[in-house]
């Protein structure tokens, strides 16, 4: 499947802002299933960009420069994305938890996404007993790392509500468990909190994922959203497998990564630093469009 990808942010300003410096992390990367055919990037009045590294996580980062005083600014983002992917499948050949975690434990790939990088707690996802209890009911050692993983995120998604005013974005994920509620970012946390626990290597994607608008409905131009979900290292074979824990599914031919991280922090789509003594109002509109919609569109 094809996907042409327009990810807008737009902030509006109470007053003039003199300068401003971020980060964008919005081109999506290359990853195992998908491949990024096209890119372009266009930001509004004004604003000079250039790549930059990465410090953390696996992200394409492009530095924002803004130096000429501004009441408001628009972040477009377009991409085309070619994504192949299969959906796993659970076998008695694949290596417990037991097995990863101690593979994990000993690997020596020091790369952005070495699985020794994702055992520990991160700064937005610190280590907590009472997500880590919840979890551990599905994270058997003895049991094969597919199987749990996809059982874990099924239990999550069946026990948590889904409530966009229920959290904000520096909600820790220890209140959204206590109130079993929040959005797509939580329940990533605290399915990596649980996984972590276990001394398992778990990361946090960020990205996109395909809306299926109901029967006779037309999809919703600008209803779509950035996604979160959580990718589990199942050892050197079958590698990253991502499971999405809002959803009760696997990452398959339906979602696009745009970054890796250990949370959030590291891959926000957008921060930085902005000079201003007024409030500001922050809009993102996501577009995400298999290629033969737009064709029959």
């Amino acid at each position: 499947m094809i996907y042409d990808i327009r990810h807008v942010t737009r902030f509006d300003y109470g007053g003039f802002v003199k300068f401003a410096r971020c980060n964008l992390r919005l081109q999506p990367i290359d990853w195992p299933g998908q491949t990024v055919e096209d890119y372009a990037l266009t930001v509004e009045p004004v604003g000079r960009t250039s790549p930059a590294r990465a410090e953390a996580g696996l992200a394409n980062v492009t530095r924002l420069v803004i130096d000429t005083p501004v009441r408001s600014l628009t972040i477009e983002s377009r991409a085309r994305i070619a994504v192949d992917r299969l959906i796993p499948i659970p076998d008695a050949s694949d290596p417990t938890l037991a097995e990863v975690a101690a593979m994990a434990r000993h690997s020596r790939d020091l790369s952005a996404i070495g699985p020794a990088n994702y055992l520990f707690p991160s700064p937005l996802i610190p280590l907590d007993h009472g997500i880590a209890d919840y979890c551990a009911a599905d994270l058997d050692p003895a049991r094969g790392s597919l199987e749990a993983g996809i059982a874990l995120a099924q239990r999550i998604q069946r026990d948590f509500t889904f409530d966009a005013t229920a959290t904000l974005v520096d909600t820790p994920p220890h209140e959204a468990f206590l109130h079993r509620k929040g959005v797509c970012q939580d329940f990533a946390q605290i399915m990596i909190t649980g996984l972590r626990a276990a001394g398992l290597p778990a990361a946090y994607a960020s990205g996109y994922i395909r809306t299926i608008p109901p029967p006779g409905e037309p999809r919703l131009v600008g209803a779509d959203a950035t996604h979160a979900w959580v990718l589990l290292w199942c050892g050197p074979v079958q590698g990253w497998v991502g499971l999405d824990p809002t959803n009760g599914i696997w990452m398959a031919g339906d979602h696009i990564v745009m970054a890796v991280g250990r949370d959030y922090a590291e891959i926000a789509p957008v921060d930085g630093v902005v000079l201003g003594s007024h409030a500001q109002n922050m809009e993102v509109s996501v577009d995400v469009a298999p290629l033969e919609d737009l064709v029959a569109a």
